[in-house]
């Protein structure tokens, strides 16, 4: 599910901006029904739409919510983060998003999250009980790379921090 570019609604007064088409595809998705690290992934919307919103101090502040959710402390990913993933590579590409760079290290977060893999590998028996730990780890950086033909795009572009940002994924999708 790769959401569509649209409109961002700028020239409209914060009350009446309308989500972006790309994020139309939002509520496609069972939230509710999905959890992210830190419980219902139903806030995940929100979010996205804030990020989105072009209010730079409200997108920063939702951005940071939105990685405490689906890629705690920089590694730890849940069921939902593979999932959020096509929103943030597209919220990414926006030129008129406040916070691209902080999106593109997420990205670059997710894509190196292995937390449960590696300990797994020692501790094989975490397969057992920590399974689904173990797979949404592995689909949040299938996600990832599933979006990486956006990076030599986002390479050509004029934010000097976009662009090192941009590198900075593109080396741990090397990885």
């Amino acid at each position: 599910m790769t959401p569509r570019p649209g409109p961002a609604g700028d020239d409209l007064p914060a009350t009446d901006r309308k989500i972006p088409a790309a994020l139309h595809d939002v509520g496609l998705v069972s939230w509710r029904d999905i959890e992210d690290v830190s419980g219902s992934a139903a806030a995940i919307p929100f979010l996205l739409a804030a990020v989105a919103s072009g209010d730079a101090p409200a997108a920063r502040d939702a951005l940071d919510r939105l990685q405490h959710r689906i890629c705690q402390y920089g590694f730890v990913v849940g069921q939902a983060t593979a999932v959020t993933v096509p929103f943030l590579w597209d919220l990414a590409q926006r030129p008129q998003i406040t916070c691209r760079a902080e999106i593109l290290r997420l990205l670059r977060d997710i894509a190196g999250a292995r937390q449960w893999a590696t300990t797994a590998a020692v501790y094989p028996k975490l397969h057992r009980h920590h399974g689904a730990h173990i797979e949404w780890e592995h689909a949040a950086r299938r996600a990832v790379r599933a979006e990486r033909g956006a990076i030599a795009r986002l390479l050509t572009e004029r934010d000097a921090d976009v662009v090192h940002a941009t590198k900075e994924l593109a080396a741990t999708l090397a990885e």
